[in-house]
């Protein structure tokens, strides 16, 4: 008998900590994990299977389809924003490739065990791309439909994926003479910049604010890559775990798109730092802009139009600014360089 489960890929990444054990917590089904490093120890203890494995590498897939069944894939595998840039023909294959692999796996499962299969896609604000800061001002909260022109690989690769999941959720093989349904369930999450207390960050332009927060933490000097008034929304890794959580239990009647903007709160990079101050009097932080990655992050939102995941799945984050600092952020990075 085949072991029902979830696939979590990516999973030694920011984002998997936590999700791994929620579901271990909370889940129905055990988890598999698979990521292109080993996996943690720590992660190992509430995982059924720990994979060493790459998302472009079918046999691997193929071994996962025959010694699973899979219900939910929640697939955070990525090569993330500024790396893309070096490297975007390897980008592509790891964003798209890989992405359209773990959509014909869910769509093969689906068919094999009868029922749909979640496919949870963490995509980015990285999606949009506004021409000029003027632009930026003027727009204000920016609706999932609007201003989709990236201007990175990485946006350029999970905006084509969001795409991708409606086609085999919607309209796959839409012409063939007998026609069904793919059995894929996609739901992705444009997320913010992601702030996490515990784990660094790897590689994306919004990383300012997490870098900045870290080297603040250890009392390390940090020169900020935007300038002070770069903005973009930012969100802690609580909520946007909790965000995947929430649109993965959505029932799917409820759901208007397939695709949200989430939101918690959007501070300049100044007014980062002077949260920073407060909390770390002694902080050293200055702001020598990298302007390559300046002008990226000044294609972004300022701010997101999260409405339809307020109305279609209830989301809510539980950190504002204030209290992503007080309650999350200071307590628990101050505690993790303690130790």
């Amino acid at each position: 008998m085949r072991k029902p489960v979830i696939l979590i890929t990516g999973a030694n990444g920011e984002i998997g900590h936590g999700l791994i054990e929620y579901c271990a917590n909370h889940g129905q089904h055990e988890i598999v994990a698979l990521d292109l490093k080993p996996i943690e120890a720590k992660l190992g203890d509430y995982c059924v299977a720990c994979i060493q494995g790459d998302i472009l590498d079918e046999n691997l897939l193929q071994r996962l389809v025959s010694e699973y069944e899979i219900h939910a894939i929640f697939h955070l595998a990525a090569l993330l924003s500024t790396r893309a840039e070096y490297t975007p023909d390897i980008a592509h294959k790891v964003n798209v490739n890989g992405t359209l692999n773990l959509l014909q796996l869910a769509h093969e499962q689906a068919r094999w065990h009868g029922n749909p299969v979640k496919l949870i896609f963490p995509s980015s604000i990285a999606a949009y791309g506004l021409p000029d800061l003027a632009t930026k001002a003027k727009v204000g909260r920016i609706k999932e439909c609007e201003w989709n022109v990236p201007t990175t690989m990485y946006g350029c690769n999970k905006l084509y994926c969001e795409h991708l999941g409606r086609y085999f959720t919607k309209h796959f093989r839409q012409l063939a003479a007998e026609w069904a349904p793919s059995g894929v369930d996609f739901r992705a999450i444009r997320f913010p910049g992601l702030i996490s207390a515990v784990t660094m960050p790897a590689g994306g332009t919004s990383d300012f604010a997490p870098e900045m927060i870290h080297a603040a933490a250890k009392g390390e000097p940090y020169a900020c890559f935007v300038d002070e008034n770069a903005q973009i929304p930012f969100m802690t890794m609580p909520d946007a775990i909790k965000a995947l959580i929430d649109l993965a239990k959505a029932d799917a009647e409820q759901l208007t798109q397939r695709v949200y903007n989430v939101g918690a709160f959007s501070p300049t990079a100044g007014e980062l730092r002077e949260m920073m101050l407060r909390h770390f009097p002694k902080a050293e932080i200055t702001f020598e802009p990298d302007r390559p990655r300046n002008a990226i992050v000044d294609t972004w939102p300022a701010e997101v139009d999260d409405t339809p995941a307020r109305n279609d799945w209830g989301w809510q984050p539980d950190h504002d600014f204030e209290h992503a600092f007080s309650d999350y952020l200071v307590p628990r990075i101050s505690e993790f360089y303690k130790k």
